[in-house]
């Protein structure tokens, strides 16, 4: 009987300890609910100064991409049509496709340049399939 005694005893603290947790819980949850109007002062503050941020931020990242003082070329680009990548070398569709077609990114980058150095050193209006093939080769 005595060991009916020590686990009823136990039942009993467990059972007051879950109705304080309860209790507890109650209380946070009415709290919650009813939030003080410091509360949503402060939550608007709060939005306001990171929407402060995320502006000034936004504005930091744009002038270091567009600085006022950069260069822009002296004229843009007679031809109209595709152009060699990262290049204002024009070219034709077929060229486009052949470099896109060049698995390796920093091969594919090269080629271009070689290519574009070529077609301005040769002083070619537009690249075109033969040009190409004569140019790329290394």
């Amino acid at each position: 009987m005595s060991e009916q005694n020590k686990v009823q005893e136990r039942l009993t603290n467990v059972e007051d300890r879950l109705e304080r947790l309860e209790t507890l819980l109650t209380s946070i949850n009415d709290k919650l609910e009813q939030p003080s109007q410091s509360a949503v002062a402060d939550g608007r503050e709060s939005t306001e100064q990171f929407q402060q941020w995320v502006t000034d931020y936004v504005s930091m990242r744009l002038q270091q991409l567009v600085p006022e003082t950069c260069d822009h070329p002296a004229e843009t680009p007679k031809v109209d049509g595709p152009f060699l990548d990262n290049t204002n070398v024009p070219c034709t569709e077929e060229v486009v496709h052949r470099v896109k077609r060049i698995p390796i990114p920093f091969v594919r980058e090269m080629v271009v340049q070689r290519v574009a150095e070529n077609a301005r050193s040769a002083e070619i209006e537009r690249v075109d399939i033969d040009f190409f093939e004569e140019a790329a080769t290394f």
